[in-house]
Formats: C-alpha cells, sequence, structure tokens
C-alpha cells in the first residue's frame, strides 16, 4: 500500500525563496532540496531516496563514491543517481563527466587554478530530459532549472571545486573515486506501453513516467519498495488525495490511482534493475471525483508532515 510522504526541507546556499508550484514548504526561505521521507518515524529506512533540487545558482563540482569504496570506508554503500528535469529555464545546463580522458595531476591542477569547468562536459537541460549520474562520475548542476532526483540513500559527497567559497573540499577522497574518462553514452528511455517510458535503469533502481488519461483508474502492484511523485495532475490516490509535488511511499501492496479531470503525470521509481511489466494494471475508467480545491481530505491516517531541517542537511552538497 502506498503511504503520503513527510517533506524535509534543506537549506542551501543556491536554492530557492519560491518553490511553487511545487511546495508551499519554507516560503520566503532558501530551501535547495525537499526530502520525501516515510510518515512514521520509526519506519524503517529505504534503501531509496527521492528529492527534489531547486537551482538559484551553479552548485559545487562533486563526485559521490560507489559501493565498493563506500563500504571499505565504513559506510553502508554508495551513491548512483538518477535526475529527471521538472522545469528549466532557457539555457540551463548540467554537467555529467568530463569532455575528454585527464590524468588525477591534471585534474588537481585544473581544481587548483580553476579551469576545471573547462573539463566538464556541460549539456543543455530542457523540462521531461532525463540524466544518469553513475557513482565516480564528476558532475554539477547549473542554475535555473528544478530536478527530481532518485538515488542510493547516501548522503556522502567529495567536493573538488565549490567556485571559491569556503565550504571545505575533498579533493583526495574526490581523486580517489573520481572516473578520469568521459562518460559512455546513456541509454535512450524506451516504451513499455503507451502510458509507461522506462526513462533509466541500473543495478540499484528503475525510473519511469507514467502518463494517465482524464477519468482512468490505474493500480499499482508493488512487492518492493516504490517511490511515486506527481508531476501534473491530481488523482485520489487509495482514499487519499494528491496533486503536483506530492510524493508516496510503498513497501509492498496493491493501490489504485483514479485519475482527476486533466491527465495525470507522475514519476515512478523502484528497487530492482529492470522495468516490471506486471506492476501496472488499467482498472478502466469512471467519472471523476477528484477535487482540485480540497488537495489535502484524505484518509485521517495518512497525516503529510513537514519536518525541520537537521543541521547535517544544511551542510550537505
Amino acid at each position: 500500500m502506498f503511504e503520503y510522504a513527510s517533506v524535509r526541507t534543506a537549506s542551501k546556499p543556491w536554492g530557492s525563496r519560491d518553490l511553487r508550484p511545487w511546495s508551499e514548504a519554507g516560503f520566503g526561505a532558501v530551501i535547495g532540496e525537499l526530502w520525501y521521507e516515510r510518515s512514521v518515524p520509526s519506519s524503517q529506512s529505504p534503501a531509496l531516496l527521492l528529492k527534489l533540487l531547486f537551482t538559484k545558482q551553479i552548485l559545487s563540482i562533486q563526485v559521490h563514491p560507489d559501493d565498493v569504496f563506500a563500504k571499505a570506508a565504513g559506510m553502508k554503500n554508495g551513491k548512483t543517481e538518477a535526475w529527471y528535469v521538472l522545469s528549466a529555464d532557457e539555457g540551463a545546463q548540467v554537467a555529467i563527466g568530463l569532455n575528454r580522458s585527464v590524468t588525477p595531476h591534471e585534474l588537481r591542477a585544473a581544481i587548483d587554478d580553476g579551469s576545471i569547468h573547462g573539463l566538464l562536459d556541460w549539456q543543455t537541460a530542457c523540462a521531461g530530459d532525463v540524466f544518469f549520474i553513475p557513482a565516480g562520475t564528476i558532475h554539477t548542476i547549473g542554475a535555473g532549472l528544478v530536478i527530481a532526483e532518485i538515488q542510493q540513500r547516501s548522503d556522502t559527497t567529495f567536493r573538488l571545486f565549490d567556485g571559491g567559497s569556503d565550504r571545505e573540499l575533498h579533493t583526495e577522497q574526490a581523486l580517489a573515486v573520481a572516473d578520469l574518462r568521459p562518460t559512455r553514452p546513456q541509454d535512450k528511455p524506451r516504451a513499455i506501453t503507451p502510458e509507461r517510458t522506462v526513462l533509466t535503469s541500473c543495478d540499484f533502481f528503475v525510473l519511469e513516467r507514467m502518463r494517465w488519461a482524464a477519468g482512468a483508474t490505474w493500480e499499482i502492484r508493488t512487492e518492493k519498495e516504490s517511490w511515486v511523485l506527481v508531476v501534473e495532475g491530481g488523482a485520489t490516490v487509495g482514499s487519499m488525495k494528491a496533486k503536483r509535488g506530492d510524493a508516496f511511499f510503498s513497501a509492498g501492496g496493491r493501490t489504485s490511482f483514479t485519475v482527476g479531470d486533466s491527465e495525470l503525470v507522475v514519476l515512478l521509481a523502484y528497487a530492482g534493475d529492470t522495468g516490471d511489466v506486471k506492476m501496472i494494471c488499467d482498472l478502466g475508467s469512471q467519472p471523476s471525483r477528484w477535487n482540485a480545491a480540497d488537495p489535502r481530505q484524505t484518509d485521517r491516517t495518512q497525516s503529510k508532515p513537514v519536518a525541520s531541517t537537521p543541521r547535517s542537511m544544511q551542510e550537505m552538497s
């Protein structure tokens, strides 16, 4: 069964003061990230983390370790991630990997003299684009973007360059884990059905986009950890109301999604390495009873708390 995900805000120097239409949280404060978590604090932490990023400035140039390095250093796991662009200002860019192979000495020199930006493989980012960032890939996100990120649950970030800020860099750790070659081209999204598209997949998760027609009813059947994020439209999820920016978590079970008066677009992320064709079932169409004026009407057991920002989240990225 799906449950509402609670939301934590993370203050970032590169963040935004206005997160609408995705969230009303922290209006007026500089918020860089929204972290979706299970609603029950005592629940076991999921293996995956879903979050939204709001960038008004460029982020630090950074890299994350893989599982081998992380476990050798006493961490639970590394961090591979994927981004789905929700909105983008004209000309917004991301950088994923290097544009040529370099030696550790060359990379260190580029960090020291600030020319590392010229070594990155910059790509224009538009709404609907998806980017896959394996552990070990040097990367950054430019200004003017709202991004949904699914990742292995890890907060380990090694910063190589931070635009002259006084935040700590982790040059030695970064050099130890970074891939100093250009990244290989990522696989293109592929359609499973007319409604479902696998955007990207890896050893740790699958990320899909689903488009469901107004008034339709679908069922998601999960046997493993799954996340749903509403990107467009509204729906009734079981007995809960859902609107843009709402997220849901399931550890297993069946939940119906009855679409409102306009097309529903959601992201679905789940643990595993291949798309699960059987997890989505079309239950047909019915007249919509979803009421956009009452988006928070929900089961009393399914509250949507907004937690305060822990210090550790303020210091990351």
